[in-house]
């Protein structure tokens, strides 16, 4: 059968595309190039050739695995070869393929099993789907340790400590290094931002945080098992000590997947069954470091541009840990860098390395805190300088002085709100004149997500159910999560900003100057117009952007 003519023939791709396609295949089946291109989609091709070859095509979007009948087949061939049995009938099994051509395959599954199956197509990524939810990540490379065990290594033995030369010999076996490798190739498969191995009584847990969301990733419970040389294996990819399992170690992986550059930060910490492993994926192929493209209004957008253009200043941009902020920060570098203009970071740690920029790692045990090495680059004679973060009253007055020798300075806080950053650097110890004349701008944001654009679903809203504070309780149409393949079920995909810029002119100088509360400041750059986190997620809501439950998870109502 020549894929080209039966696709051409079906109506899917013309013959300008085909001969096209075919100058672009380099070695690569013809329908795959076809997909890769975004000529035809794989279903198309797929139904296409179960029409050509007298096979059924089969939707698995809300198929329910026989697990009983899963058993009865060899979980190496199904990962190698992904091949999922369905159903079994008269004494032969539907299993389900993305590949009508990979008889030898279904051979092999029907040998090894001895069983009759029969091939049916559908998506490739249902089925690995399918496979992994049942299976778990790594299903047989866990298989592959299990039988690796030895006889003497019998349930009282697994209960005793083992000696910690034998577990790193365990932890450097292939079979751990490629179970390691895979939970990680899943988290960046899944987009994860982080990754939580957390031993708990009744077993391990693996969760992924997802667009800020946590979802446990099925495993097999045999992975128990090879816990400790999963945590061992970590400590050696991140340069820890593996003898140290009572207190808690940080440390840093390097990688390099499909030619991206990846960053993995590593915390352990002993917790009353066994150390807890999190893992923060920095993929930096993917970062794009644009402030017009954050999902700024233009009310915010303006004025925050002015601000960062200053000569001198601080600018401060809070949040809790995971809203975005070194980001809105990089961006905002990235948006005023010039060969006129020298600029120096201090950070813990350096998150993205930018072209331009001179950036310093903190390093406490040796004495490099964010104040000494503030105190370092003003003799590096920057003209830009970012602090990772304003941590205590050291940092901060070192960063007041910086300001007020003439430099714009960048750094973050931990606030709830914009207003609540005076009241906080004057709780450090900083005196609040000194704030109130060099602190230019406050930026508070968190991160909503946005609704699938594949499945999104419009809705007439029942104006008794919107929120009091909604601007529009008459609008004729919002947007809500349903859920499909491409956002896997959530109705969500990927994140934006919303923000809340508050602008310290003078009558917000002189309230800070008398120690007013965070109230009273809030109080009044609403009355100047301040757009509040929650009025900047409703307007995504209007943009059908994302959906009102999600800025109501995200947000607090606004006081005033």
């Amino acid at each position: 059968m020549e894929i080209g003519d039966v696709l051409v023939r079906r109506g899917l791709i013309s013959d300008e595309q085909c001969v096209n396609a075919r100058a672009q295949a380099n070695g690569k089946r013809f329908d795959q190039t076809l997909i890769e291109m975004g000529l035809v989609t794989e279903e198309a091709t797929l139904r296409a050739f179960a029409d050509e070859l007298g096979m059924k095509f089969v939707d698995l979007k809300d198929f329910h695995v026989n697990i009983e009948l899963l058993n009865k087949f060899p979980t190496s061939t199904i990962f190698r070869h992904s091949l999922l049995p369905l159903t079994e009938e008269n004494g032969r099994v539907e299993v389900a393929t993305s590949d009508p051509f990979d008889l030898e395959a279904i051979d092999e599954l029907s040998s090894l099993s001895g069983l009759r199956v029969e091939p049916v197509l559908a998506r490739h990524d249902d089925v690995i789907s399918l496979i992994k939810q049942n299976l778990g990540v790594g299903g047989d490379t866990i298989n592959e340790l299990v039988k690796q065990k030895t006889d003497e290594d019998d349930d009282y033995l697994a209960e005793v400590a083992r000696a910690d030369g034998e577990l790193a010999e365990m932890a450097q076996q292939a079979s751990v290094i490629r179970l390691v490798n895979e939970l990680l190739l899943e988290a960046l498969e899944q987009g994860a931002s982080d990754v939580h191995i957390e031993p708990g009584e009744r077993g391990l847990q693996i969760r992924y945080r997802v667009d800020g969301l946590l979802r446990v990733q099925s495993v097999p419970q045999e992975i128990n098992q090879f816990y400790a040389a999963i945590v061992t294996r970590l400590k050696i990819m991140s340069r820890l000590n593996i003898a140290e399992k009572r207190l808690p170690q940080d440390g840093r992986i390097e990688l390099k997947v499909a030619g991206r550059d990846i960053d993995v930060r590593v915390s352990i910490i002993p917790m009353l069954y066994g150390e807890g492993i999190v893992l923060r994926i920095l993929d930096k192929g993917r970062m794009v470091f644009n402030l017009s493209s954050m999902g700024m209004p233009d009310r915010v957008y303006k004025p925050f541009r002015q601000i960062i253009e200053l000569p001198h200043g601080i600018v401060l941009v809070t949040g809790p840990t995971g809203s975005g902020k070194s980001t809105t920060l990089y961006s905002a570098l990235s948006e005023i860098r010039s060969p006129n203009t020298k600029i120096i970071t201090v950070e813990d740690p350096v998150e993205y390395q930018l072209d331009g920029i001179s950036q310093i790692q903190v390093h406490s045990r040796i004495g490099l805190t964010f104040a000494a090495g503030l105190r370092s680059i003003l003799r590096h004679d920057p003209d830009i300088i970012l602090i990772g973060e304003i941590r205590d009253f050291e940092t901060a007055e070192a960063a007041i002085q910086s300001s007020l020798t003439g430099h714009l300075v960048f750094s973050t806080l931990h606030t709830n709100d914009s207003a609540g950053s005076f009241t906080r650097l004057t709780d450090m110890g900083v005196e609040p004149f000194l704030v109130a004349s060099t602190v230019e701008g406050v930026m508070a944001q968190r991160l909503v997500r946005r609704l699938c654009k594949h499945c999104r679903e419009p809705y007439k809203p029942n104006p008794d159910e919107l929120p009091s504070d909604f601007p529009n309780r008459d609008i004729e149409t919002l947007y809500r999560a349903v859920g499909c393949r491409e956002c896997k079920e959530t109705g969500y995909s990927g994140r934006m900003g919303v923000f809340e810029l508050l602008v310290a002119d003078d009558q917000v100088r002189e309230l800070c100057a008398e120690r007013v509360s965070a109230t009273r400041i809030r109080k009044y750059g609403l009355e100047k117009g301040m757009l509040t986190l929650r009025q900047c997620g409703w307007m995504h809501v209007l943009t059908g952007i994302t959906s009102v439950e999600d800025v109501l998870r995200i947000t607090r109502g606004d006081i005033t």
